[in-house]
This record gives structure tokens, sequence and C-alpha cells, in this order.
């Protein structure tokens, strides 16, 4: 048997007012038919109801496909059929038939949406009996079946399915604004533009060029991260930036305490960052801190890091530890690029302050002067699409 729908299901969309629902599932599906062109997958058209998308396809793979889209909880390939209890208990027969074996048990799984002369009760009823018509030697089990039959009756159609791929759930990508994301090339930044991304943002990489400190292979790592996010999004080309950021380092060993230098590095970052936003209408800056993983990142410093600064700075990684960051980067494929051979910084000083106090690094940054790195960082910023 060939399905002939994909049963696309979403959750926190539901819980919008009417208007704000209705353009969610425009961009969602906008969304889904991005990534199924992008993977290959065949379809003939996307349609919605109340709380559900329908691909209407027998492609095998646009159930995976669709379950990349962000907003999307789960996808179930299925079988459609008139929406009434004949159709519906011929039709679980069917699939059954070619699910179930000999001395397996099974369960019905009945719900319904629209106006019906007949119960959800009634149609598991109906298509138990079928399916004991069709396949001998059986059994009911409704708490540990071997196979599960869900039949879902809508108002227009039926859909009788056995599997639900999990979905990456979150809000669909582009309901939430544009955002400045940091990628370094670790492990971390990546997974935190990735999670900004599975709450419905846009992300504007930013990649800031450490040379003399660091070198090409720290940089294609960077970039092959951000390849890596960009299939999560293939409804919209990333605007990548990459910035000068070695000169405002050497600017910093040159005329400020060295312990100073991961703050003083931050703040820079997060200035040039700040720029970036403005040019492109952005609402934030999206950062890989995680609370006391690494010098730069106690509570102190972070506090300096982001004293005085005029946007929003967003830290999705803040509670997480290593284990659980590199598990999300292993799911989502950047942590083999992040993790590839590369030139850390060099500039990290070999006794960090992790307790840093507002009015010493702005002391510090009156030895430079900082809106001319801002600027000559600007002038020389680099805006490109890969």
């Amino acid at each position: 048997m060939l399905h002939d729908a994909i049963l696309v299901r979403y959750d926190e969309l539901a819980l919008k007012s009417k208007r704000v629902r209705a353009r969610y599932e425009q961009i969602l599906i906008k969304n889904i038919k991005a990534m199924l062109n992008a993977d290959g997958c065949s379809y003939s058209d996307i349609s919605k109801e109340m709380g559900r998308v329908f691909i209407h396809t027998s492609d095998d793979s646009a159930a995976k496909s669709a379950a990349k889209v962000f907003g999307v909880v789960s996808a179930s390939p299925a079988f459609s059929c008139e929406p009434t209890l004949e159709a519906s208990s011929k039709l679980c027969a069917d699939v059954a038939a070619n699910t179930l074996h000999e001395c397996q048990a099974f369960a019905i799984r009945a719900r319904r949406a629209g106006n019906h002369d007949f119960t959800s009760r009634d149609i598991a009823i109906a298509c138990g009996n079928a399916v004991f018509q069709k396949v001998k030697n059986i059994n009911v089990n409704l708490d540990s079946p071997d196979v599960e039959i869900f039949v879902e009756m809508r108002q227009e159609r039926a859909y009788v399915f056995t599997e639900s791929i999990k979905g990456v759930g979150g809000l669909p990508m582009g309901t939430q604004g544009k955002m400045v994301a940091l990628i370094s090339g670790g492990i971390d930044s990546p997974v935190a533009a990735w999670l900004m991304m599975k709450r419905g943002c846009e992300i504007i990489p930013l990649y800031l060029n450490n040379e003399p400190f660091s070198d090409e292979t720290t940089r294609e790592r960077a970039m092959q991260c951000i390849d890596v996010l960009q299939k999560w999004a293939p409804q919209k080309k990333f605007t990548i930036y990459e910035a000068r950021h070695g000169d405002n380092l050497l600017a910093f060993l040159s005329s400020c305490d060295s312990r100073l230098n991961c703050v003083l590095c931050r703040r820079m970052m997060y200035r040039i960052a700040g720029e970036v936003l403005k040019l492109e209408n952005a609402h934030g800056i999206i950062t890989g801190s995680s609370l006391g993983q690494v010098a730069s990142q106690t509570s102190q410093n972070m506090l300096v890091e982001m004293y005085g600064m005029e946007y929003p700075i967003y830290h999705p990684l803040i509670g997480l530890d290593k284990l659980e960051i590199t598990g999300i980067a292993r799911k989502i494929g950047t942590f083999e690029p992040s993790t590839k051979p590369a030139t850390c910084c060099m500039a990290v000083p070999e006794y960090p302050s992790t307790a840093a106090k507002p009015e010493e690094v702005l002391d510090a940054e009156k030895l430079i002067d900082v809106q001319s790195l801002v600027d000559s960082a600007m002038k020389t910023i680099k805006r490109f699409s890969r």
C-alpha cells in the first residue's frame, strides 16, 4: 500500500489567537514546502485544517523532511478515505493486513474532529471488528499492543496511520524576527543559534576573524557550521557577516591588563554585532555562553561584558552543561565540523580574570579608542552568502 498524505501536527501555534495562528500557519507551510523542495521530495499540494497540515504525497521521505521543520511536533505517513465508518473500517483492515502478523496484538486509537453522527468509540469498535474479520489469529491489547492503528476522522477526510515521526517542535522560523548570531566555529555557538532558530528566529551569522591570533582552519570550521545550520532553514539564504577582530585583540594586549582580554574581547564583539544588528534591522544578539563553562562566562564577567550595551543579548545555552550541548550538536549535525582540527585563539591570557568589575573594564577601555576600532571593523566588514 502507498500512503497518499502526510499528516503534520503542530503544538504552540494552536495557543495563538485566530489571526496570529493563521499567519504562523502560512509561514509554517511555506517552510515545509522549502524543506520538501530542498530534500527533493515530490508532492502535489499542501493544505490545512484546524490543528493539522496535510502534505498530499506518496513519497516515503516526505514525513522525515517535514519533521525537520521548526514548528512541527510530529509527522505521520497516512492513508486517507471518505469520513465514514464504512470507509475508515475497510481502510483500517487493509492497513492491518499489511502490518499485523499472526499472534500479534493490536489496538485502535481513534479520534475525531468536526460534526459526525458517531463517536470516537464507535470508530474504534467498527475498525476493530473490520480488522478481526480481515486478519486471523490476532489479539487486542490496549495497554501494550505490538501494533497501534490510528484513525483520525476529520470533517472532509479520514486518515489511518501506524507511525509518527517526532519533529523538532518550536515555532516556525520567521515568526520571531531576526537576530545576529555570533558563530565562532566551536561546539557551543552553532547550538545556541539553532535553539533560537527553533524559537522562530531568523539568524544573521557573524564571524569575528581573530587573525593573526587564529588562522584559516578556524574560519573554515565556522563556515562549515553555518552551512549545517543553513540546511535547517532552506527557505532563505543566510546573510553572513565577517569582521576583522585581530586588530582589536592587538590593541587590548598592547594597552590593557591582559587578565581582562577575554572580557574586553566579548564587549567588542557585542559592539560590532550591534552595528550589524542596526544594518539588518535585527532584534538581538545570540551568544554560545554557558554559565561557568570558561573564565569569560562566570556570572560576574557576563555582567561586565553586557554592562552598558545597547541591545538585548541572548544566551540560550546558559543553563546547559557541556554534555547537554554536545548532545544537541550531534543531533543537529554541527558536532563534526565544530571538532575538526583548528587553531585555538592565541590571545587568551594564561590567567584570565574570572571576576572582573565594571569600573576596571571601563577604565581599561579608556586606554584605547573603542569607537575607532569599531569603525575600522565596520569599514572592512564582509557581507556574503554561501
